[in-house]
């Protein structure tokens, strides 16, 4: 094996036997790093409303998805501060041992409440949560049906279960009753799961049929509610909401990162399944606790976002706005039905062109490549929030139909 102490990239990338080679092999990120085209990790100096500094220079941000624009709120910001002051800065333990707060648990009393289940039980991320639930319920025989185009934080709990995993095809829900049907003699355990709106195209999923299928065949339906909860649905309960199937949903998920402006994770359900994962899951055991602050900001987000539906009409307003005009420019936005508004280009050339473009113009939006999507699929992803005026709608739109025109996108 190579001393990579003292050797040199080309040394050790020709090595076969050592475990970095791979490491310093020719990849796509270095090409694009060499050529001035690599459109992740910009670090950003400063934020003011939806205006960004990057590199000295003010961007409009066009990509986050703080949907209802509670991160820039001062209720939400200031609310972290006495947590701060009363409990310091972490738990410094799980929440196992000593890190449950009061702070924790009336977050969790009220995340219930307001999604009309029994009980809910918070993570550090998002992404903990949908690893410890799978990992904790989904045991040996039992079985997953899941949309190809779940998040990947889903494939990875799958793989974390000892369950087997089906995936059906991409809002098929005639492949999934195929699959349903052909384990439909086995008596193991079987779980329906999906996003409940989808974090690439921004379609919804079709939860009435989903659940029609549930009943059906014997199975529970768990959804990731992660772009939706706050948004969808006339008091902001999620994908069940809006199609009035929350009695019928048994498990959501989601996190805290998007429509509640902060960090950390979570999940609602029956009471007893709950406790379950929060006794049995080992992301959840062996995960330090989420701060007291961002437990704060989060209970006022949860707050806001109860109290205040102006927000979601002000939200749907501008997703319409933008939305329209860019299919009026004559932009595929595929089949987005939430917040996240993509413009599909196809090929992955073509979307890093575009996407550098678009950037030279001051608009901070950023391809999505595989594996986030699949080959030939290449898009730039958008998303739409509450505080977006009209105006920076219509500077969007305005660098879209330039670029568009320039690369014979559009007409």
């Amino acid at each position: 094996m190579t001393d990579t102490k003292n050797a040199t990239a080309a040394q050790v990338e020709l090595d076969p036997s050592d475990l970095f080679a791979k490491a310093y092999a020719p990849v796509e990120a270095q090409a694009l790093r060499q050529a001035g085209m690599f459109p992740y990790f910009h670090p950003l100096g400063g934020q003011l409303g939806n205006e960004v500094n990057v590199n000295g220079e003010s961007m409009l941000m066009v990509c986050s998805n703080d949907y209802l624009g509670l991160s820039q709120d001062r209720r939400v910001q200031q609310a972290g501060l006495p947590a701060l002051e009363e409990f310091g800065t972490s738990c410094t333990g799980s929440r196992f041992l000593n890190g449950t707060l009061a702070l924790h648990e009336g977050l969790e009393r009220d995340l219930a409440t307001f999604l009309n289940k029994e009980s809910a039980l918070t993570f550090s991320t998002g992404f903990l949560g949908s690893l410890g639930v799978l990992s904790a319920l989904v045991g040996r025989r039992d079985i997953m049906y899941f949309d190809r185009e779940n998040h990947a934080s889903l494939y990875d709990g799958a793989r974390l279960s000892w369950g087997d995993l089906r995936k059906f095809r991409h809002a098929d829900l005639d492949h999934l009753e195929f699959l349903l049907k052909r384990d439909a003699d086995k008596a193991v355990g079987k779980l329906i799961v999906t996003d409940g709106v989808f974090s690439m195209s921004g379609e919804v999923a079709d939860l009435p049929g989903i659940v029609e299928l549930a009943r059906r065949y014997g199975a529970r339906v768990l959804v990731d509610d992660a772009h939706s909860t706050g948004v969808l649905g006339p008091n902001g309960r999620g994908t069940p909401e809006h199609y009035g199937v929350e009695d019928e949903v048994d498990l959501i998920i989601g996190t805290f990162s998007k429509a509640f402006a902060s960090v950390g994770g979570f999940m609602a359900g029956p009471a007893h399944v709950v406790d379950c994962v929060k006794t049995t899951a080992r992301p959840f055991i062996f995960t330090a606790a989420l701060p007291p602050a961002q437990v704060a900001s989060t209970h006022k987000s949860l707050e806001i976002l109860s109290t205040e539906p102006e927000l979601r009409e002000r939200l749907w307003k501008r997703v319409a706005m933008f939305r329209e005009g860019l299919a009026g420019l004559g932009f595929d936005t595929m089949n987005s039905e939430g917040p996240i508004v993509p413009v599909f280009i196809g090929e992955f050339d073509d979307a890093f062109s575009f996407w550098k473009q678009i950037w030279d113009r001051g608009i901070f939006a950023l391809p999505a490549a595989p594996p986030a999507v699949p080959p030939g699929e290449c898009l730039i992803r958008m998303a739409v929030n509450a505080s977006h005026t009209r105006e920076e709608i219509e500077r969007v739109l305005a660098a879209f139909a330039d670029v568009g025109r320039s690369t014979g996108m559009i007409s």
